[in-house]
């Protein structure tokens, strides 16, 4: 007998290809079996007209709650937003992960995975009135401490962070990319590089980065950003994409723009990832959750497959994790069941541009290691 099925929802699993009604069983905290008439189970939930999908991934988030500045707690955060599992982007560094580990990933039900600052605070002083950018400071980028940190909590991070730009590196430029980049290199993890306003410049930047490694705030407005001139996209962004990085939205407080985002879809250039960028500033507006950041692509014309596969299975395989990000029986029992408001709404990127769409996701219910997580 299976522990939950999900009755009668609309399957939407990229990962393998299914967009079909079908019943979810889920055993022993994974997925069990997909399809109908499975048989008996020890609770059973009616979705029928709701979407189910694997659980939802936002691979940019700041959940060091109590412990910087800029968190939000996890667990409230991932139950209004349909997500099981949130990539930390770098709220902590070497010197603090053990905290992190212990007052808050620990106890949250939640799945949290970090990625490690390369500076040894992390990121601790982003708030309302105070912006400290925290590889400013040379002192603080130590390749030697984060590679050891990174490896002694190897169980538990899933790459290496670094912010660079005017407000984040000053003029240190794209030194600190190429510290961290040392440091992912030796740990064998994925480099997730944050960049605002120049310096350094968004091809420098690019040209530093791996295969496998990830840009977030890949949509940004102007400056650097990746919409060329001349309508087309940056030459150097598709240098980048074709060598195989990984391009993340990160929408946050000043990271996402419409008007990019519409240049680079009539390019043909989507997102490979969809995240939130939630934190203290952003939560309130304009990213608000991962869900309003989906709808906003489904306002822009990507299809519902589309947009899940780049917060499910898109967002597992950037931090390679194999164990989640599908409804393939036998991986961790996560999924999420939404429902797809009709409208119209009304929703706004960082510069105050405004679009109107038909649909906005909601989410209806969560299941988090086989369980309805309520």
């Amino acid at each position: 007998m299976f522990d939950l099925v999900l009755k009668g929802g609309r399957v939407v699993d990229p990962a393998q290809g299914i967009d079909a009604v079908l019943d979810v069983a889920f055993a022993e905290g994974r997925v069990a079996a997909l399809g109908s008439g499975l048989g008996e189970a020890a609770e059973t939930r009616d979705v029928a007209g709701r979407i189910v999908t694997p659980g939802l991934i936002d691979l940019h988030t700041h959940v060091y709650w109590g412990g910087t500045s800029l968190g939000i707690d996890p667990d409230a955060y991932a139950k209004s937003s349909g997500c099981t599992s949130l990539i930390d982007a770098g709220s902590a560094g070497p010197g603090n992960i053990h905290g992190f580990r212990r007052h808050v990933i620990e106890p949250a039900e939640v799945r949290i995975l970090p990625l490690l600052n390369i500076s040894f605070a992390g990121i601790f002083g982003f708030h309302w009135d105070v912006n400290v950018g925290e590889c400013t400071d040379p002192h603080l980028l130590n390749p030697k401490v984060c590679l050891r940190v990174a490896r002694e909590q190897a169980d538990l991070v899933v790459g290496i962070k670094v912010r660079v730009g005017t407000n984040t590196s000053a003029g240190l430029g794209a030194m600190p990319v190429r510290i961290a980049l040392e440091a992912a290199e030796h740990a064998g993890l994925p480099l997730m590089t944050h960049l605002d306003a120049m310096p350094p410049a968004r091809s420098e930047v690019l040209g530093l980065l791996r295969r496998g490694d990830i840009l977030t705030h890949c949509f940004r407005p102007y400056p650097n950003a990746p919409a060329a001139a001349d309508g087309g996209v940056e030459r150097d962004v598709l240098d980048a994409r074709a060598r195989g990085v990984i391009f993340d939205i990160g929408h946050g407080r000043g990271s996402f723009g419409f008007a990019t985002a519409r240049q680079m879809l009539k390019n043909g250039f989507s997102p490979d990832v969809i995240s939130s960028d939630a934190h203290l500033t952003s939560v309130g507006g304009p990213a608000f959750d991962l869900l309003t950041t989906m709808s906003k692509f489904l306002g822009l014309g990507l299809t519902l497959g589309e947009v899940v596969r780049a917060s499910t299975i898109n967002a597992a395989r950037a931090v390679r994790c194999e164990d989640r990000g599908t409804l393939k029986p036998g991986l961790l029992g996560d999924a999420t069941v939404l429902e797809l408001e009709r409208g119209p709404f009304t929703l706004t990127d960082v510069v105050g541009e405004t679009i109107r769409t038909e649909h906005k996701l909601a989410c209806s219910g969560i299941v988090l290691g086989g369980r309805w997580w309520s």
